[in-house]
């Protein structure tokens, strides 16, 4: 185990600097107030369903996360700072960028909302569950943003935000404890690559099978199958081994799967099942791993490994 953990790690946090119903909210969030600019949500904790608790809704979300100007106040506040500011020969993104960046600005940091969207779609508002954490929400706001760009968001979802918290914007807050921001070149170069495979061809594989998780369909990164697939994306390396191996031997990713494990007891253990299928036979192989996804924080259980049908 202590070696398939070590596996677990190292790819997003290498990287540079910067599907089942969703689990219900707890109705112990409250109605986000003002604070500094952003939404407060209290910290939640997630109860046992056998002890007769609610399930929070965890987060563990990839997209792109967008500075808005939650009142018109703010944005000529804004605009204030921009013109003290030395941004000649700048454009606008990378003007946002460093004007936000500089301490005596950090005021208006504070009053912007922050917007989590997935595949073009805006779909969370984000608050740090510790105001010290506002810098990752800073850093996040790249000065030459490309569409290749992504952040990783994990936390736990809130109520619906009101309209006033965002110009209008209602969709969920989520309260974040982690943002990895990178871009999708860099984490691919984070991957170990089999010595057998050639650097250009596995990079391709490592891609199209990063796009392929990114692209599933209603990934909000809110349920556990989600969460779970969306974890190994960003931290197991062995599926982007396991995808190039496949496609070596002239078989295609058909599938993506996820069950509930029969390992699971206490914890909440899901198999994440990846079906490759040859080509010119169309057999089909699978090979899955199994995440914890009971907290928070997703972890490894068992490495890649063949699944066979039961």
């Amino acid at each position: 185990m202590d070696q398939q953990a070590a596996n677990s790690t190292g790819l997003a946090d290498s990287a540079p600097a910067n599907a089942p119903v969703s689990a219900p909210d707890t109705g112990r969030m409250v109605s986000p107030q003002e604070q500094g600019g952003m939404p407060v949500v209290p910290c939640p904790t997630r109860s046992n369903p056998n002890q007769g608790g609610t399930m929070d809704s965890f987060i563990y979300a990839l997209g792109r996360i967008e500075p808005r100007f939650p009142r018109l106040a703010v944005e000529k506040e804004f605009a204030q700072a921009t013109g003290r500011a030395e941004t000649a020969g700048l454009t606008d993104r990378a003007a946002l960028h460093k004007v936000l960046s500089q301490r005596s600005n950090r005021y208006l940091a504070r009053q912007l909302c922050y917007v989590l969207a997935i595949e073009g779609v805006e779909t969370y508002i984000l608050t740090p569950r510790d105001p010290a954490d506002l810098e990752l929400l800073v850093e996040a706001v790249r000065p030459a943003p490309h569409p290749t760009d992504v952040d990783v968001v994990i936390g736990v979802r809130g109520p619906i935000a009101p309209p006033e918290v965002c110009n209008g914007l209602m969709v969920p807050i989520v309260a974040f404890d982690q943002i990895y921001s990178f871009d999708v070149d860099s984490l691919l170069k984070s991957i170990p690559r089999p010595e057998k495979v050639p650097q250009k061809e596995f990079a391709a594989t490592a891609e199209e099978l990063f796009m392929r998780i990114m692209q599933m369909a209603d990934n909000a990164g809110a349920t556990d199958d989600h969460r779970a697939v969306n974890y190994l994306a960003v931290r197991y390396p062995a599926i982007y081994a396991t995808a190039t191996e496949a496609f070596g031997r002239n078989s295609s990713l058909a599938a993506v799967e996820v069950r509930p494990s029969p390992l699971s007891g206490i914890r909440k253990i899901v198999e994440v099942i990846f079906h490759y299928t040859n080509r010119n036979t169309d057999v089909t192989e699978k090979f899955f791993v199994r995440v914890d996804v009971t907290e928070e924080f997703p972890f490894l259980v068992t490495k890649m490994s063949p699944y066979y049908d039961r």
